[in-house]
């Protein structure tokens, strides 16, 4: 039979499933589907969308009988003692049963009305008929489409859930002899656990051809699909209900099953080099068969890793591939695990930074990559201190940073940009990474032109901090629901360190002009703990590193009306200078720019059915637009342009009736506690551990149907608690030195070099009255929201990396009624030199639907009507960066 032939005949027994009632099992029409179909590709082709729902909806029993038969032949191979066996145990019929599989799994996944179907027919207990042939050989009888023999006795037994004999069945093929591995393993057993790639656990490889390659791909995919029930659930219940596969997965008490699945995932995708060849376009010509392999492998790793298991009764189970991992130990394997992790971060940006364009292959996994780190310094506290030991965590810097800020503007790319966020804020809570950033930062002006610094002269804290202000000041906004993670950063490395440039220094200083505005802190109710957390951030550096920081002490004093302009705020004088810099636009004839109004973003994949942007105030003022850009490195114009407002207000409009000698921050309080935090003061404020979870919590105070009005109650709930003790005492005793020194420095033949002289009296000038703090670190906090948002950025990586099919992927969600996140259509790709169309695309087509015309059209995988987390029609070929707009973990 012609491979035409065989197609057709294929897609017309597709047909019958949806036209006739209950089949037989022992029905030869079975065998079709493990005979016919020669690739993966026609799998998915044929059997459309279209095709699997009919047949779920009108004829249930033919599906279940279609996975019976389907499971009971791959079983029964996997357990012959000739498999793979091209004419006993031919492994082409257990390709073709993992493919059909894989098809249909997603589509049973997305309809709520199957689940109580689901879960007892993978997962509940069984009783299957077994009968012993007269050779002596155990056979199931009529679930295979085995040749049926007369067995001398007959009987039932209790059997594992079919959902567990399936995961075990598969995993056993990952390591089948001449099926997916070379091994010189003498045993008996035809499943050899040896580890695939050298590296972690292993000196050497098992060895593969591309064939045993291109079927682990076939089992991790369809492995993938089994667990991909996430993907149909809601971020809000997945953490809390989880996926019976992967918790049966994730619980296994097998250590030597669970450590090799776990360092061959982790060695393949480690060991893996896109740039061998380095030949410019070579990618065109050449494609890597492996590039899928290591795809897959990192997602399944990422997905076994990442999984929280939810709470059941008894005794809590642990996650056995994430304990495993966390106890990984030797220097040699941190050594190789950081060496892979960077070459792979550092490729996309080598061929970004190529001055031929696209002349180098750029993997697209760098996100999935970012995740593995974050997840490896989480669980891992040996490799954790081995990252900041060994100043690695420079490289991690810098590359995590490059990712944040190419993608700040990306609408697909938001959740991967907080994810960066939250990576750094992890590592910044480890005191040595903090004091290791004031190593001096060579060579920063060969970084790519993203997240270079020009000019720049300073250390890896000079640059991380100039690289947070610009991530704030040039996402118009986008980020704001993490600008406390940011901040967060910043006051875990504040106490320790030292020598900021001027540069940095005036970063500072700018980022406190934004907060400070009127604008800012009152476009809604929780503005004003943002400015709490970078006055914290600025007395951790006094308190604990004065001497050593006068850069950024003199840029205190230079800024000095700002902060008295903060010490004597009113409300009154705040909403007084707001409208009268209003009337000044509208009388110098500039469109009145509502400052208040936060722009709003467009994703394409977003958590339904609360959105990223529903987690602030939708009147939020973002720092770094226009009435914020100041240029701090001139200090007279910032002075100048930095409104002073009257500490005078109406007795009966006044906050207090105290003292007014006393600034309204300090009043109430002791000499030494003023403006200092005790614990749980502030009333008003989120958690000072960033995680967005308490951003959802603390955050949407605003009233629905207006703005925010602010009120002097509300302005007295956390005005007196600002931390300006600290910083109000360094005024006091410099200011009017530096203040005197300068002015005699400006004198006819004074000294030149007055900067220098001031720097040295801040250095040599005791400050009484200060006293360091302890020192706090300010954690990223893990939340059952959280936990849906990471699942949801997991899941919607894989998937995206899925939606286009081409060499090695097929698409296996496309079409399907996905609850996780929101799946948009995207402009279909145009023909390019790199990928042009033409007359054998135009034959491929007319094929597929000469062959869909039969059954009336082919549904193309072009999406399903329902639910709020469907498919919305169209092509889904187009970008893999889905955006993945969540709350954090």
């Amino acid at each position: 039979m012609g491979a035409g032939d065989s197609k057709l005949s294929f897609k017309k027994s597709i047909f019958r499933l949806a036209e006739e009632h209950d089949i037989a099992a022992n029905d030869p029409y079975w065998l079709q589907f493990w005979e016919l179909p020669e690739t993966a590709e026609d799998v998915f082709n044929l059997f459309s969308a279209t095709d699997i729902r009919r047949t779920r909806d009108t004829h249930l029993e033919n599906l279940e009988t279609l996975i019976l038969v389907l499971t009971s032949r791959l079983f029964a191979l996997r357990h012959h003692a000739s498999f793979p066996d091209p004419d006993l145990a031919p492994e082409k019929d257990a390709l073709n049963c993992i493919r059909v599989l894989t098809r249909v799994l997603p589509f049973i996944y997305e309809t709520d009305k199957l689940s109580e179907w689901e879960d007892k027919f993978f997962w509940g207990v069984r009783r299957k008929r077994v009968s012993e042939a007269r050779d002596g050989e155990v056979i199931f009888d009529g679930e295979g489409g085995e040749e049926i023999r007369e067995p001398k006795e007959e009987e039932h037994r209790t059997v594992a859930p079919l959902g567990e004999e399936l995961v075990d069945c598969l995993i056993d093929l990952l390591f089948f002899k001449n099926f997916t591995v070379h091994t010189n393993d003498s045993s008996k057993s035809k499943v050899a656990y040896s580890i695939w790639q050298s590296g972690v656990g292993a000196t050497t490889a098992a060895g593969a051809s591309k064939e045993l390659e291109d079927n682990r791909i076939e089992v991790l995919r369809c492995l993938l699909s089994i667990t991909s029930k996430a993907m149909y659930l809601t971020s809000a219940v997945l953490p809390e209900k989880g996926t019976k596969a992967l918790t049966y997965m994730v619980t296994s008490s097998d250590k030597q099953l669970v450590l090799t699945l776990l360092c061959s995932l982790l060695n393949t995708t480690l060991k893996y080099n896109p740039a061998s060849w380095r030949v410019p376009y070579d990618h065109v010509v050449y494609y890597d068969p492996r590039q899928a392999l290591v795809t897959y492998s990192l997602q399944l790793l990422l997905v076994l890793v990442l999984y929280p298991i939810p709470e059941m009764p008894g005794p809590q189970m642990k996650n056995s591939y994430r304990h495993y991992l966390g106890r990984l130990h030797r220097s040699q394997d941190f050594q190789f695990i950081v060496d892979g992790m960077t070459r792979l971060l550092n490729q996309p940006i080598q061929a970004n930074a190529s001055l031929l364009p696209g002349s180098k292959k750029s993997v697209k996994w760098a996100p999935e990559m970012c995740m593995l780190f974050w997840e490896t310094l989480q669980c891992n506290k040996r490799f954790r201190s081995f990252i900041v030991d060994t100043d690695r965590a420079h490289d991690f810097v810098v590359l995590i940073t490059y990712y944040a800020l190419e993608y700040r503007l990306d609408p697909s790319k938001a959740g991967v940009v907080r994810m960066c966020v939250f990576v750094l804020q992890t590592m910044s809570s480890e005191a040595k990474f903090g004091k290791g950033l004031n190593k001096r930062f060579e060579n920063a002006n060969s970084l790519p032109a993203s997240v270079r610094i020009p000019s720049f002269s300073g250390t890896y804290a000079d640059y991380l901090i100039i690289s947070i202000y610009n991530l704030i000041t040039t996402s118009k906004g986008r980020l704001s629901s993490i600008y406390q993670a940011l901040l967060a950063i910043l006051k875990n490395i504040a106490p320790h360190v030292t020598n900021l440039s001027a540069t940095a220094s005036a970063k500072l200083m700018q980022l406190f002009t934004s907060m400070s505005a009127p604008s800012f802190f009152l476009a809604n109710e929780t503005n004003n703990t943002l400015l709490s957390s970078l006055l914290e951030c600025f007395n951790a550096i006094i308190e604990h590193q004065y001497k050593d920081n006068a850069n950024f002490i003199y840029a205190i004093i230079r800024n000095e009306k700002k902060f008295q302009a903060l010490r004597n705020f009113t409300l009154e004088s705040a909403q007084e200078e707001l409208e009268r810099a209003a009337r000044q636009k509208k009388d110098a004839g500039e469109s009145p720019r509502d400052s208040l109004q936060s722009p709003t973003s467009r994703n394409t994949i977003t958590l339904p059915p609360r959105r990223e942007e529903d987690l602030v105030s939708p009147s939020a003022f973002h720092i770094g637009d226009d009435d914020s850009d100041e240029d701090s490195s001139d200090d007279d114009k910032e002075e100048e342009d930095t409104p002073v407002l009257s500490p005078t207000v109406d007795d009966s409009r006044s906050i207090h009736s105290e003292d007014p000698s006393v600034p309204v921050q300090l009043r109430g309080m002791s000499e030494k506690s003023r403006g200092k935090m005790p614990e749980g003061a502030h009333l008003s404020r989120r958690s000072t551990s960033a995680s967005l979870a308490s951003v959802a919590s603390n955050s949407t105070v605003v009233v629905a149907n207006g703005p925010f009005n602010p009120t002097t109650r509300w302005v007295d709930s956390w005005l007196p608690l600002l931390p300006l003790h600290t910083i109000l005492t360094i005024l006091d005793i410099l200011a009017p030195t530096i203040k005197a020194h300068t002015t005699k420095a400006n004198t006819p033949g004074s000294d030149p070099n007055s900067t220098t002289s001031v720097l040295e009296i801040i250095r040599t000038t005791p400050i009484p009255g200060i006293e360091a703090s302890p020192i706090k670190i300010h954690l990223f906090e893990w939340s059952t929201l959280a936990l849906g948002w990471y699942e949801s950025l997991l899941w919607g990586l894989i998937f995206s990396s899925e939606m286009a099919p081409s060499k090695g992927t097929v698409g296996v969600w496309n079409g399907t009624a996905i609850k996780l996140f929101i799946v948009q259509e995207t402009s279909p790709e145009s023909p390019s030199l790199l990928a042009p169309r033409g007359g054998v695309d135009a034959i491929g087509t007319s094929i597929v639907e000469r062959l869909s015309g039969v059954a009336g059209g082919l549904n193309n995988n072009a999406g399903a009507a329902g639910g709020s987390g469907a498919v919305q029609g169209g092509s889904q070929r187009g970008s893999r960066d889905a955006s993945l707009d969540r709350p954090g973990r």
